[in-house]
């Protein structure tokens, strides 16, 4: 057995998957749901390479104490924290990441910290790859209460 982290141990020849750090955090935060950035890389949606691992916590929960690898946590509550959220399976680990549509909804909801180009980006190549519908980001749009926000952009690419 090797140690990689506080608590965390694999075999010496275990091949490293491009998502391992998604599995660390998710064994160390469980209750956590991989978020914006980080869930659009996981789709493989956007160029953007984050240097931390985005990850969403429920409402009032327990923020985790993370030092390795850095993590940048966001607070949803209610539908805006369970809407979405898919499980994959990730060095033998069960992550939780954010459905396609929904990290499509989200990175409208902050597109003044994640910068709109990245979210128009992501909402281009989903529909485009097909990854998404236009009615699944429109249905994860109300649960964000972005409809307003989103209108514009689903029109015009519609």
């Amino acid at each position: 057995m090797e140690r990689v982290g506080r608590g965390l141990y694999t075999l010496p020849d275990t091949m490293m998957h491009e998502h391992s750090d998604l599995a660390e955090i998710a064994t160390r935060a469980p209750n956590s749901v991989v978020c914006l950035v980080s869930a659009l890389r996981f789709h493989d949606l956007t160029t953007q390479l984050p240097h931390e691992i985005w990850i969403a916590i429920e409402g009032t929960s327990w923020k985790p104490q993370i030092d390795y690898p850095p993590v940048n946590v966001f607070r949803f509550s209610g539908k805006a924290f369970h809407f979405g959220i898919e499980t994959h399976e990730v060095n033998h680990v069960e992550v939780k990441v954010y459905s396609v549509a929904k990290t499509i909804a989200d990175c409208f909801k902050f597109r003044n910290k994640i910068g709109l180009d990245i979210a128009l980006e992501a909402l281009r190549d989903a529909l485009y790859q097909k990854r998404a519908t236009i009615n699944e980001i429109w249905q994860a749009a109300k649960v964000c209460r972005m409809t307003n926000v989103m209108r514009p952009y689903l029109e015009a690419i519609s």
